[in-house]
């Protein structure tokens, strides 16, 4: 595929966003988050998204001047209103409370409703990370994403769900899980379809239940549905999902997975923990080093060239794009440029040279 610069990226991205009358730091602060995104792999959750954030600004669903407000605060936690802003700047607003909220109080917990789409959840649990702390996060489709179906079920009744961790490892790169609790998240088999591939074995059933290969066995009527992560085990990834859902909605106003919830989007629960509070921050990071270096002297098994930990592919592959490009698919590139033409941005000379 055609190659595009971070910073062309990143530029046409803050353009289209400031067209749309988005004050220049949230298009900062979203722009930056698509194409770290892409940097790192995840083109599911990169510019890829930029148009359906266009629309939903477009026809209201996206509230681009809406403000956060803390509804209720104690020392150490909070509970905050979105307000149905972006949601990567309500997510990176809230990770920065929880983040000095733990440095005064050792633990902090924030929970956040009337969320838009937040994006790729390793980009907060980073923040932490990156704090010298450990970040967690736990997001449900504020009760309206259901695109899992259950384990021993065939429609859909759950979203996917993610978690993610980050922990500090005293070296440049964190330790970062980031997963759904479905096999794969729904923005994979969009990006599956835009590159015009077959889906692997395992990810979605059809409509009736039966294992499909088929990106529009997912994503047209009549929908079917993705699967808990786990194959013959998928008890686990099903029995993870619920709790997920509970901890993000239960505690508020957003609730859990439902029939007619009202709006779609994302509610979270983020906690962060001081590590020094615990345990001197060398003695912690000398336990994560020693376990990283056990863990990979571990005899390689047949067809792996290599044990990686979480998170270190993709900081590999952020390191190999900023020097050689982000490839970007024709209809991902196509649907970019339509976007920037519907606000007025002309982004074609970018484009011949790719």
């Amino acid at each position: 595929m055609p190659l595009i610069s971070a910073d062309q990226l990143r530029t046409i991205s803050i353009d289209i966003f400031k067209a749309l009358g988005m004050m220049s730091d949230k298009a900062q602060t979203i722009a930056n988050l698509l194409v770290e995104s892409n940097l790192a792999g995840h083109d599911s959750h990169g510019v890829l998204r930029l148009p359906q954030y266009v629309h939903a600004i477009q026809g209201g669903g996206i509230d681009a001047d809406a403000e956060i407000e803390i509804v209720s605060e104690t020392p150490s936690s909070a509970v905050i209103d979105g307000h149905w802003g972006l949601g990567q700047v309500i997510a990176t607003q809230a990770m920065e409370i929880a983040i000095a909220k733990a440095k005064a109080h050792v633990i902090s917990t924030v929970n956040v409703y009337n969320s838009n789409h937040i994006g790729r959840l390793s980009a907060y649990v980073m923040m932490a990370a990156q704090a010298r702390m450990i970040g967690l996060l736990f997001v449900n489709g504020h009760g309206a994403d259901q695109g899992v179906a259950p384990w021993g079920g065939s429609d859909r009744r759950l979203g996917t769900n993610p978690m993610a961790c980050g922990i500090p490892t005293g070296q440049a790169d964190a330790m970062v899980i980031d997963l759904t609790t479905s096999v794969v998240a729904g923005g994979k088999i969009r990006a599956y379809r835009s590159r015009g591939e077959p889906l692997p074995e395992g990810w979605v059933i059809d409509a009736a239940g039966n294992p499909s290969t088929e990106p529009g066995a997912y994503l047209d009527e009549p929908q079917g549905a993705l699967l808990p992560f786990g194959g013959l085990a998928g008890h686990k990834g099903y029995g993870l999902s619920l709790f997920v859902d509970i901890l993000a909605g239960a505690m508020c106003e957003a609730g859990c997975s439902r029939p007619a919830s009202p709006k779609l989007g994302n509610a979270f629960l983020t906690i962060v923990i001081d590590i020094e509070k615990f345990t001197p921050l060398a003695d912690f990071e000398a336990h994560v080093a020693g376990l990283i270096d056990f863990v990979k002297a571990s005899p390689t098994a047949p067809d792996f060239e290599e044990i990686s930990i979480p998170g270190e592919r993709s900081a590999r592959t952020r390191r190999e794009r900023l020097v050689n490009g982000i490839p970007l698919d024709d209809a991902t590139w196509e649907n970019l440029v339509e976007a920037a033409r519907q606000v007025g941005v002309n982004v074609e000379q970018v484009g011949s040279g790719r």
